[in-house]
Formats: structure tokens, C-alpha cells, sequence
């Protein structure tokens, strides 16, 4: 008779209705950034193929500096340069202020890049949800194992930022900057893809696989990206909460977690590896039982509010610096032309040459 009453107050607590779905919203918006992305690489392969032939046929397209979201290093290379000159310099600018975009959003969203932007983060939601439906339910692997290959992505992390800040001395910043090298990395970037080799192809082949029988794989154990960004997340001053005293113990909230976070197990989710897709926040049959609060707060953020917040962060700075700059960069189309016709000998190969 007790466990009944139990049960009935419960019941009570249910929620009656879905309201706003912050995973439909973050699919429509991940597709959004997908097919900008994707119109971004059409119109850079044309820019690339005018490029190639000389600019002899047809109007000069228009080259997308939007494709330099590509070029974290050379991104990271400039945020030093940056911070050494005092100015943005003009060789891809587009690569730093993405990064900081990027950066600035995992402190005040969390990883929300990882989750509502990134291609490979789209990809690799879509692979593993092939997975989920092959397997019936998310694989894991142990966490003796786990952990170790969760820190490679911070390891690949310090080692860039080793390189970076530490390795390269002021004058080898400015020279790699200014070099023809950096220049077309761009266009090495696509030459990447459009001229795979079998060890590449291979290599993206294991990842694929990989990725559905774990879940998010390149994320949770490779990407130094969304290390960066996962440790400025930590810093985010909103949190996930749980009320214990609402909470149904109905375990939603863990099985649907992308980053196998014990949401259930914890009364406020402190972890570099959430990526703020909300999903739990989501799935909770229960009024108030998983919310988003600002720390030191009780009131809780509207998770409508937090995530057309975020979109309209991150986009609405990329549109501002397009507008005003810096944004596009100042090599011409004929230097691009020079540098790609020589694109194959030494000095293009190696920075700094």
C-alpha cells in the first residue's frame, strides 16, 4: 500500500506534454550547419578548379572564407601571431576568429560547437545511431580502457599547443604565416580529400567502422578540437542539475547521454566531456528534475532560451565579422594561381622554406 503511494505521487510529477524539443531543434540546426558547410566546399572546389586552370575560362568565382574552419593550426598559429603583433593578420583570418568563436561558446555553452555545428560531430551522431540500431543498445568500453585512450585527444592537444607556444620562436611564427605554405594550405586541405591516398582512405575506413561500434569514437578519444573545447567548458556557468528529490530514478537520462555521463548519478554534471546537446534535459518524463541553472542560482535557464542563445552566439558572430572584418583574406586570385603552380616543389611542402 506504501509502494503504491509512492508510485502515485510520482505519477504526479509526469510532465503533460512535450513542449519545445531541444533534439529536434539541434538536428534542424546541425542540418543547417551541414548544408552551409557543404555549399562552402562546392563553392571553394569551383574557386580551386579556377584556380588550377589557370583563370583562364570563365568569371573568377568567389573563394569562401568559410573554408578556413578547416585550419585549426593555422588558426591557433595566428591566435599567437595575434597575440604577439597586437593585430589579426590577413593570410586566414576566417581560421582565428572561428576558433575563438568556437573557443568563447564552449565557455559560455559548453561544447556546443562539438554538438550543433561540427560536421564530423553530425556525421558521427548519424553513424553511431546505425549503430544503436545494429546493436539495440550503446556499447562501451571498460573504463580501465576507456580513460587511457580518452586522454590521447589531450595528449595531441599539448603537443600542438607544445609546437605552437613553446616550440616555434617569434620569428618562425611570422615566417610560417607569410610562407607560401601556409598560404595554399587551403587548398592542401581539399587536395587532401580529392586526392586520398590508400593509407588516408584506410585510415577513415577504421574510423567509419570504429564509430559505429563506439559510439562517437573520433570525439570522445581522438579530437584535439573538442579537448580544447571541453576544457573551457568546465568553466561554463551553466550547469546541468539534478533535484534529487524529483528525480524518478528512471535512468533516461544516462542510456540517452552521447558521452556516457551518469546524469542519474550526480547532482550537477561537471564534465569536459558534455557537449551540451541537452539531450538528457530532454528525455526527463519529470517537471524540474533535470534543468539548466546558472551557478550560485537557483532559477533555472529556459533550455528553448539556452539553445537559440547559443545559435544565435556563435553564427551571429561569424556574420558580424563578415560584415565588418576581418574576415576575408588578401591573398589574390592570381596569387593563388602562382602559388599552385608550384604547389609541388619543396618549398611548398615544408613550412617555413
Amino acid at each position: 500500500m506504501k509502494s503504491m503511494t509512492i508510485q502515485q505521487e510520482q505519477t504526479k510529477k509526469i510532465k503533460k506534454g512535450k513542449g519545445f524539443s531541444t533534439r529536434q531543434f539541434r538536428f534542424w540546426a546541425q542540418l543547417g550547419s551541414f548544408a552551409i558547410i557543404v555549399w562552402i566546399g562546392y563553392e571553394f572546389v569551383r574557386f580551386v578548379s579556377f584556380v588550377e586552370r589557370g583563370g583562364q575560362i570563365g568569371p573568377a568565382p568567389t573563394r569562401p572564407p568559410g573554408v578556413e574552419g578547416f585550419l585549426p593550426i593555422s588558426g591557433l598559429i595566428s591566435f599567437r601571431d595575434w597575440l604577439m603583433s597586437g593585430h589579426v593578420n590577413l593570410i586566414h583570418p576566417a581560421s582565428l576568429i572561428i576558433l575563438l568563436a568556437a573557443v568563447i561558446t564552449a565557455w559560455l555553452f559548453k561544447k556546443g560547437f562539438c554538438s550543433w555545428v561540427c560536421p564530423v560531430g553530425f556525421i558521427s551522431e548519424m553513424v553511431g545511431n546505425i549503430g544503436d540500431k545494429l546493436f539495440k543498445h550503446r556499447l562501451k568500453l571498460p573504463k580501465w580502457l576507456d580513460y587511457p585512450l580518452r586522454g590521447l585527444k589531450y595528449l595531441l592537444l599539448a603537443f600542438f599547443l607544445y609546437a605552437v607556444f613553446y616550440a616555434m620562436s617569434p620569428d618562425q611564427v611570422r615566417e610560417f604565416v607569410a610562407s607560401p605554405y601556409n598560404k595554399v594550405a587551403d587548398i592542401k586541405m581539399l587536395k587532401f580529400f580529392t586526392e586520398i591516398d590508400v593509407f588516408a582512405l584506410w585510415t577513415i575506413g577504421g574510423l567509419f567502422v570504429l564509430s559505429i561500434i563506439l559510439r562517437g569514437f573520433w570525439c570522445r578519444y581522438l579530437c584535439p578540437y573538442g579537448g580544447l573545447l571541453g576544457l573551457f567548458s568546465l568553466a561554463a556557468p551553466t550547469k546541468i542539475r539534478r533535484d534529487e528529490n524529483l528525480c524518478i530514478n528512471c535512468t533516461r537520462c544516462a542510456k540517452v547521454c552521447p558521452s556516457f555521463i551518469k546524469v542519474d548519478k550526480v547532482i550537477t554534471v561537471v564534465s569536459d566531456e558534455c557537449s551540451g546537446c541537452l539531450d538528457c534535459v530532454d528525455v526527463c518524463p519529470v517537471d524540474g528534475a533535470l534543468d539548466l541553472k546558472v551557478i550560485g542560482r537557483k532559477k533555472r535557464v529556459s533550455k528553448k532560451i539556452w539553445a537559440y542563445a547559443f545559435v544565435v552566439a556563435f553564427w551571429g558572430t561569424l556574420l558580424a565579422f563578415k560584415l565588418l572584418g576581418p574576415w576575408q583574406n588578401n591573398i589574390t586570385t592570381q596569387e593563388y594561381i602562382y602559388h599552385t603552380e608550384r604547389m609541388n616543389g619543396a618549398e611548398y611542402n615544408h613550412p617555413g622554406r
